[in-house]
């Protein structure tokens, strides 16, 4: 469904939605006792993930539009699993990359062919009972992806299968990874899933329902002095070349590994190689990178692709 929230007068950038606490018996509300209780060095406080506002007339300025998708599916091959839950939240944003506003919020759930798994269901509490009779309004979703200028996933390689599966419309769209094009370590965090970068924001949500982590990538994309959201959107824009290091020498896997390859078993209609993708300005570098200290031969001409936002992820 669509939901359409308050509406933001001021010309400022939308702000979390904060309600109002109760006061505890003792006087103070809970913000108050939180704050004592961290002030103490022996607490850490997560408070519940704030709500930001759809608007219906966004700010001028944010001409963009992105789009954050996450699916929920009945397991993880592409070529048995359906998508039982898919969630949207468009929002607008500069030629920068900054932020301006929530512009919509879509979801919704599909009954699969066959029984959820039991272990789906205790993973994203969808149960057989919630997607029954139920079917994703396709034509809604679409008019959320017709204007979308990019596509953001916390993992755009299992997303993007699955999405492609309900509408084509996905596959002609420019798309980005927030887990793996965003340098969440270089910001000071130790890991990079969905729930761990929420929780060192200091925020919980309800997770593995499709639009609450839509809404938690959001809140994990702009926090910070320097959001990550702006430097997604520009590593979203670079070509990038996709290098098979096909034959390389059985020996020389450990190397491979170290630098930063992957293995490609061949059963996505693939060569069987090692691969890895860099900017297409590294493409020379690591070409000769290969031919020195990998195949130990200077004639030695490993297959390039060049890789745009819109070929990236794509099986």
């Amino acid at each position: 469904m669509i939901s359409q929230l308050d509406m933001f007068d001021s010309p400022k950038a939308p702000e979390p939605v904060v309600r109002a606490r109760p006061k505890a018996k003792s006087g103070l509300s809970h913000e108050e006792m939180a704050a004592k209780l961290v002030a103490t060095g022996d607490y850490r406080i997560l408070r519940r993930l704030p709500v930001r506002d759809v608007v219906a007339n966004p700010r001028p300025g944010f001409p963009r539009i992105g789009l954050l998708v996450d699916t929920e599916t009945t397991g993880l091959d592409h070529r048995v699993a359906e998508v039982i839950e898919i969630g949207m939240v468009a929002f607008t944003y500069n030629e920068d990359g900054a932020f301006g506003d929530v512009i919509g919020v879509f979801g919704g759930m599909q009954q699969p062919s066959k029984p959820i798994p039991p272990e789906i269901t205790e993973l994203t509490g969808i149960t057989d009972e919630m997607v029954a009779g139920q079917a994703i309004d396709i034509r809604a979703m679409e008019d959320w992806l017709r204007p979308a200028d990019l596509v953001i996933a916390h993992n755009a390689g299992f997303d993007r299968t699955f999405c492609e599966k309900l509408s084509d419309l996905f596959r002609a769209k420019a798309w980005a990874c927030s887990h793996l094009e965003v340098d969440w370590k270089g910001r000071g965090f130790e890991g990079s899933k969905l729930g761990y970068l929420l929780g060192q924001c200091g925020y919980f949500h309800d997770g593995h329902r499709a639009v609450d982590d839509c809404l938690a990538l959001l809140e994990v994309l702009l926090q910070g002095a320097e959001a990550a959201l702006p430097g997604l959107i520009r590593s979203s824009q670079r070509t990038m070349a996709r290098i098979w290091a096909e034959y390389a020498p059985f020996d020389q896997k450990d190397k491979l590994k170290a630098r930063g390859y992957r293995w490609a078993d061949g059963s996505n209609g693939t060569a069987k190689a090692w691969w890895c993708e860099v900017a297409a300005d590294d493409l020379e570098a690591e070409l000769h990178w290969l031919r020195t200290q990998v195949y130990l031969r200077a004639e030695a001409d490993p297959p390039v692709q060049m890789i745009s936002a819109v070929d990236r992820y794509r099986r």
